[in-house]
């Protein structure tokens, strides 16, 4: 094996990614190598990039990981040279009371490999092992590595991190059979694997939000639940003033929706679906956004709404999408649209960030 590979990698001082040729990571006693076969392009991680967030640099990007194994250390057991696997890509300690009740995320050494740290402290783990898998290789600890079911391919394993934090955000919803959703920012990712999960929970009917109708309706066959579309670009144009989006959902459910699943991250909208709840409903936000609340909280204590905010996923919830694909309760490989090489990073990720053409889900293959 050669000793070098190539690496999409950021760097101090500078918002720019990097394609360069680092030394192969070597495992230690209780890690695996992974020979990358496919990466997720995820706009989280280059946002915060962008921004001046992440908390460890020099560091190789990507938390979304599937490939074969390659060598492992003298500790690790339960694998072969050869085995089809992916990177569960959660830190966390797995002693705390938040590891011990399937919150890992909330672990005060909760990070992501190839994202970003996420607690208040120290965090050893995340300084161990926080390169990421845009590479042509990548070092995990066993314990967060997964064997594919046979018909999973290595494309849709790398986008499972993605699937299973729309599991995540459905499961906080809280939804009692028969319920009606509003998704947000429903052409993406997350929102797409939300449409692609949907038959799975007690969901009847789900009203759309996104800009463009085109993209809504080229997707709503992804749903095998009934669906309606709000597209922002047909309201009026004080709509963020005037409340317009309200008054649109509140036509298509005047006695209010049990749940939004909002994956916004920026603007008002967020907002303006929460007030077409209905009683009791719940609001759950995975979409980092930072606007205000402009909302005064008495009116959530009379609608008894809940707003819960979450991030990433759990080891249950991956472990459930992985068990739904491997049993042919759940496909995903329409979802993946656009493939690159690592070569074609920089070009991948502006084409996300832009949104010009229609993206569901994107993979490099080194």
């Amino acid at each position: 094996m050669t000793k070098a590979m190539l690496a999409v990698r950021a760097h101090q001082d500078s918002r720019d990614l990097h394609l360069e040729e680092i030394p192969i990571p070597e495992p230690s006693h209780q890690d695996v190598l992974i020979k990358v076969a496919s990466a997720g392009l995820a706009p989280g991680v280059f946002a915060m990039l962008e921004k001046g967030l992440l908390r460890h640099l020099p560091t190789t990007l990507g938390h979304e990981v599937a490939g074969t194994v390659e060598a492992f250390g003298n500790e690790v057991t339960s694998f072969t040279i050869g085995d089809r696997v992916r990177m569960h890509a959660n830190l966390s300690c797995r002693e705390c009371k938040h590891c011990l009740s399937d919150r890992e995320q909330m672990c005060a050494q909760g990070a992501i490999i190839g994202f970003n740290g996420f607690g208040r402290g120290s965090m050893p783990l995340y300084e161990k092992y926080h390169d990421g898998g845009l590479a042509e290789y990548i070092v995990v600890p066993h314990w967060l590595v997964d064997k594919l079911p046979d018909n999973v391919s290595f494309d849709v394993a790398a986008k499972v991190h993605d699937v299973g934090s729309a599991m995540r955000a459905l499961k906080c919803a809280n939804l009692e059979p028969g319920s009606t959703i509003i998704l947000t920012a429903a052409t993406g990712a997350m929102g797409t694997s939300t449409l692609k999960l949907a038959e799975h929970f007690d969901i009847s009917r789900i009203i759309l939000v996104a800009r463009s109708r085109e993209r809504l309706e080229a997707l709503q066959h992804l749903a095998k639940v009934p669906t309606e579309i709000v597209a922002l670009d047909e309201l009026e144009d004080d709509w963020v003033a005037t409340k317009g989006l309200v008054r649109k959902l509140r036509s298509l459910a005047p006695q209010g929706v049990d749940a939004v699943v909002d994956f916004i991250p920026s603007g008002q909208d967020t907002w303006q679906t929460i007030e077409a709840l209905g009683i009791n409903g719940t609001l759950v936000h995975m979409g980092g956004n930072h606007a205000p609340l402009p909302i005064p909280v008495a009116v959530m204590m009379f609608n008894c709404w809940k707003v819960v905010g979450t991030r990433g996923n759990t080891r249950s919830d991956t472990d459930q999408v992985l068990e739904w694909l491997g049993d042919g309760r759940l496909s995903i490989d329409e979802l993946i649209t656009h493939k690159s090489q690592l070569s074609g990073v920089k070009e991948g990720v502006a084409a996300l960030q832009s949104r010009a053409i229609p993206i569901w889900m994107s993979v490099v293959n080194p």
